[in-house]
């Protein structure tokens, strides 16, 4: 799953990719940036 990674300012393939669900309920998926081990998030059902 692809992912934008804030830090590199590009998309990015997310290493470690895992469903959690959000303070407000809704899924996510979180996970790393291979490039610069930032976190990344993708809002919505993955």
């Amino acid at each position: 799953m692809e992912a934008y990674c804030l830090k590199c300012r590009t998309k990015r393939e997310v290493q470690g990719a895992k469903q959690i669900t959000m303070k407000n309920g809704k899924p996510a998926t979180q996970g790393k940036c291979p490039v610069c081990s930032t976190t990344m998030f993708r809002i919505g059902k993955g």
